[in-house]
């Protein structure tokens, strides 16, 4: 009898839940967590950069929130948050493949379907953590001078949310996206930048047909944020509740089509 069938079995939780921990221990100390820890921090060396400017220039920052908005949230939402998922979600799967280590996981006493849904947790959490500290940290140096007030901390909870609900949402597309290619990162690169960030803007209900279109519905107002720029340019927005339906709904049928890939396709693992 093989180890693996004489090993106990778990339920589906508990097998997800153990690959989450074994993923999770090892992601953490990983040299590329800690890189892209340190890129995920970039929107406070931009707002370190603001912030000294407006010393050099002997003035305050007329609006921290408006810099905040338009610059901070539009580079994470625009581009930070796009990039580091993309490496994420696709290595989902690829980095079994391509790191030969797929036969040994799918030895296992565990279903293919709770690989793909612990490593998808453990990752997510890494994104979450990495994305919402540089959040802060940058909110926290842009208004300095005024965090007894509080007024803008549901503004920043309000961010952070979106910020979270894109993290869900892109993780498991591309997610879905690594077990359908081994040419996932390249697919992905012209899904964030050419279809998302072109269609997003177009009037209508075209619109609708991209992530980031729900997301941007869930945006803070411009009477709480002095101004989103092109954030909500052309936004014909849906409802609140809705869009967070909607992307709930998306995390779950990606994720959901990722698993039955996984489960059923037969990987060729290169032998390079």
């Amino acid at each position: 009898m093989s180890a693996a069938s004489s090993a106990p079995r778990l339920s589906f939780l508990q097998s997800c839940g153990r690959v989450f921990s074994i993923f999770f221990a090892f992601g953490r100390r990983s040299p590329r967590f800690k890189l892209y820890f340190v890129l995920s921090q970039m929107p406070v060396v931009i707002a370190l950069f603001a912030q000294v400017n407006q010393v050099f220039q002997r003035q305050g920052m007329q609006s921290p929130m408006l810099f905040f908005s338009r610059g901070i949230m539009s580079f994470d939402l625009q581009f930070l948050v796009l990039l580091l998922v993309l490496f994420y979600g696709t290595s989902i799967c690829l980095e079994e493949v391509e790191g030969r280590t797929l036969m040994y996981l799918t030895t296992r006493p565990v279903p293919k379907a709770a690989v793909i849904l612990g490593k998808y947790a453990a990752y997510v959490l890494f994104l979450a953590v990495m994305i919402n500290v540089g959040v802060i940290l940058a909110f926290l140096v842009l208004n300095i001078r005024s965090l007894g007030t509080g007024a803008a901390y549901p503004v920043l909870f309000q961010f952070m949310g979106v910020l979270t609900l894109a993290i869900l949402a892109y993780t498991a597309f591309f997610t879905l996206l690594g077990t359908l290619s081994k040419r996932a990162l390249a697919l992905g690169l012209m899904f964030s930048f050419g279809w998302e960030a072109v269609v997003q803007y177009f009037p209508g209900a075209t619109q609708r047909f991209t992530i980031a279109h729900y997301l941007k519905s869930l945006l803070p107002s411009q009477t709480a944020t002095g101004g989103l720029s092109f954030l909500t340019y052309r936004l014909e927005p849906t409802a609140p509740l809705l869009a967070v339906a909607v992307l709930l709904l998306l995390t779950v049928v990606f994720l959901a089509a990722a698993c039955l890939v996984f489960t059923h396709k037969d990987f060729i693992l290169s032998t390079d």
